[in-house]
């Protein structure tokens, strides 16, 4: 049976998502029925997956790819990346505008003190100097009857929660960025390494070309064969010198570094595409939405939406404020604080809006439709949340299957290269069938490093699709 949460209300389907993150203020009366968005019991393509609660067993999904140096290139680069710190800026920001907001709803007071001095003026007495001295404290209330100022605060509670979760999203997403590049600089060094091989085994075949040619056993058109093939996969090495010297230079970006500062960390003897873990812990839909900080970050956004409305609605109603004021005057500092120099006054004044020509009823409207955006937004992420880890699944399914018969079809080639260098200098075969031999089989090995490097892009896309990437005491 599908799970369907009821969209007929925002708060309601928000804070069935948020309850694990402890929003346990969302107790709103909603309607039972209207839309609803039907999350699916378990994945479509996740057989073969098994299933549990990922938010433990995927924090640091990283460390199960077991290579120390993609390891280090990512906890490195979470301390120094401008965009984390960017994020955990955000956080600050946001935490001291609640705080703020949360001084709102007690009294303000106010301190003052003066000394003044006063000339007056005799006929033939001269000019008589009088001091005189006051001090005050000011208080201020506005008392939050209908719950306008609670809404602002519970709106920047929201605001500061979504910060943290925009915090932990930044994380995730570096982790898989640096993941995927870090894998291509990998599988570009591995065909770097395959062609250069390659390259000397056809340095072999055209000498060997050429020494036919100049006895008589072959004519030029083989020899000129050799070369041109010799060439071309000579062509290919500075385009595989240049992808991995970019792939570097990506590194060092996404890590905050400058270009070239981790060329030679990465120069390491690790060589290879890492392999993905051969178990993963999908868990079910409802646990990845819980997980994923971008849905996070969406529910919390229709929280903030849905109490700036109901902020704007307690406009309507009327306001009491509260203020009060204890003043001392005396002549002589001495007398200040004495009680006969006291003076106190309170005031209370309820306001209420009677005529605004329509001022209120629209900023109702506005945040009311502000408050919808931000559902639809929500419904959009959990869909994507949903979409996303499906196309992850198809693909760690089908470039293994792909993977498998490649593994084969180079096995094989590899063994008809060599056998047809061996009938060839043997002059059993002519030149073609080398060429044609070596041709597949640069073919197939071009593509099975592609493969490998499809199936772990696509385990780190699942990795980054059910959440992971990050913790709560990260």
């Amino acid at each position: 049976m599908p799970l369907e949460i009821n969209m007929s209300h925002p708060r309601l389907l928000i804070c069935s998502s948020l309850i694990p993150l402890g929003l346990g203020a969302c107790s709103l009366n909603a309607p039972s029925t209207g839309p609803t968005l039907a999350l699916p019991a378990a994945w479509k393509n996740a057989g073969g997956f098994p299933v549990a609660a990922p938010s433990h067993d995927l924090s640091r999904w990283w460390n199960r790819f077991e290579d120390p140096e993609l390891t280090r290139v990512i906890a490195d680069a979470l301390k120094s990346s401008p965009d984390v710190a960017s994020a955990a800026a955000r956080v600050r920001e946001s935490r001291a505008r609640h705080n703020a907001e949360q001084a709102s709803l007690f009294p303000m007071l106010d301190a003052s003190a003066a000394v003044g001095t006063r000339s007056t003026h005799i006929d033939s007495a001269g000019t008589v100097a009088s001091r005189a001295y006051s001090a005050g404290l000011d208080a201020s209330w506005e008392v939050d009857l209908f719950g306008k100022r609670r809404s602002v605060v519970a709106a920047a509670a929201a605001n500061l929660g979504a910060a943290e979760e925009n915090f932990h999203s930044v994380q995730a997403a570096l982790a898989a960025e640096i993941a995927i590049a870090y894998t291509n600089l990998r599988a570009n060094e591995a065909r770097l390494e395959v062609l250069r091989h390659n390259v000397k085994t056809r340095e072999q075949t055209a000498q060997l070309a050429s020494w036919r040619q100049q006895s008589g056993a072959a004519d030029s058109l083989e020899a000129s064969q050799a070369i041109s093939s010799l060439e071309q996969a000579r062509a290919g090495i500075p385009a595989l010198e240049q992808a991995a010297a970019q792939a570097r230079n990506q590194l060092a970006l996404l890590s905050g570094r400058t270009p070239g500062s981790l060329d030679a960390p990465l120069s390491s003897n690790k060589k290879g595409i890492p392999n993905p873990a051969r178990s993963l812990a999908v868990g079910i839909p409802a646990d990845t939405l819980r997980q994923r900080p971008d849905v996070r970050v969406a529910g919390y956004q229709v929280l903030a939406a849905a109490a700036h409305t109901r902020a704007a609605d307690a406009a309507r109603f009327p306001s009491l404020n509260l203020s009060g004021s204890l003043g001392l005057n005396a002549l002589s500092a001495g007398k200040i604080f004495n009680p006969e120099t006291a003076s106190a006054n309170l005031l209370a004044g309820v306001t209420s809006p009677i005529f605004d020509a329509g001022r209120i009823r629209s900023n109702i409207q506005a945040f009311t439709a502000a408050e919808e955006q931000a559902v639809q937004a929500y419904r959009s992420t959990v869909l994507t949340a949903l979409s996303e880890t499906e196309d992850a699944l198809i693909a760690c399914r089908r470039s293994a299957e792909r993977l498998a018969s490649l593994e084969k079809a180079t096995v094989a080639a590899r063994e008809a290269d060599a056998l047809a260098q061996l009938r060839y200098r043997a002059g059993e075969i002519d030149f073609l069938a080398v060429l044609d031999a070596q041709r597949t089989l640069l073919g197939l090995e071009d593509n099975l490093f592609a493969t490998r490097t499809d199936r772990t892009t696509a385990y780190i896309r699942l990795y980054q699709a059910l959440g992971g990437g990050w913790s709560a005491g990260s």
